[in-house]
């Protein structure tokens, strides 16, 4: 239900989570924006990106940055479609081939989406806490995407925390 106390609860949480040492990432999802796959992933994500360009002088934002590079080499450019400041950490891209296919397009860029995921919290010596307000108006590209990344067991150090309205859900 609206008015609470979710917002105030995650703002104390991110509080928490950051005085300890951890990285706090949020991303919102919007009725209006249901048709768009993951919008509040990709903010949230985008986020990180601006916390590892801020720390590039430590030791795991370079290797981070180095694996992150390594690892997704041609398809890093369709992720950084997804997550535009990847372009801080790799540069900048030659177009992409555009995929016809959307539910293979879908499919490349949740893995995609898992393997960023399982980078980041791999080298991260904190936790890394996703949370994601406003669930019940995720679209279905983020819905399978959080229930992956929720059966996955080799995501260490890398917790996702939602709010949604419990009056307003259709999942």
């Amino acid at each position: 239900s609206s008015g609470v106390g979710k917002t105030t609860l995650a703002n104390r949480f991110e509080k928490f989570v950051t005085d300890t040492g951890g990285i706090f990432i949020s991303g919102k999802f919007d009725q209006l924006k249901q048709s768009v796959p993951f919008p509040a992933i990709s903010c949230a994500f985008n986020e990180y990106c601006n916390f590892l360009v801020s720390d590039v002088g430590s030791r795991e934002s370079v290797e981070i940055a180095t694996t992150l590079r390594e690892s997704f080499g041609p398809d890093a450019c369709y992720l950084a479609k997804l997550i535009p400041n990847l372009s801080m950490i790799f540069g900048d891209f030659d177009d992409c081939d555009d995929v016809n296919d959307c539910v293979n397009a879908e499919k490349r860029l949740q893995y995609l989406l898992c393997r960023f995921v399982e980078i980041i919290s791999s080298f991260s010596p904190h936790p890394i806490v996703l949370f994601l307000d406003d669930l019940q108006w995720a679209d279905k590209a983020s819905i399978n995407l959080l229930s992956q990344l929720l059966v996955e067991s080799r995501f260490s150090r890398f917790l996702i925390v939602g709010a949604c309205r419990d009056d307003e859900m259709g999942h």
